[in-house]
């Protein structure tokens, strides 16, 4: 496991996420990372928003799924980056 990954599952424990909002984030967080092939720590704003556009028109899913994927992005820059999100 990598230390960003156990970074965030801790930050999640603290807030006592469910262990399934904790599974989806993570598993949120790792597609981000492959479809870039690098560590969301390399990344911002401009290539969430591409993401997020490639969810929408490329992979065609319900705004549920870009939306949990969404905040799963947010509470990663947010809260275990600490990084703003615009």
């Amino acid at each position: 496991m990598t230390p960003l990954r156990q970074r965030m599952l801790e930050d999640m424990g603290i807030r006592n996420f469910a262990e399934n909002t904790q599974l989806s984030y993570v598993q949120q967080v790792s597609a981000f990372a492959r479809y870039f092939d690098r560590s969301p720590e390399e990344l911002g704003p401009e290539q969430v928003r591409v993401y997020q556009s490639h969810l929408v028109q490329t992979k065609k899913l319900a705004p549920s799924s870009v939306g949990t994927a969404t905040a799963a992005l947010r509470f990663l820059y947010r809260v275990t980056l600490k990084r703003d999100w615009r």
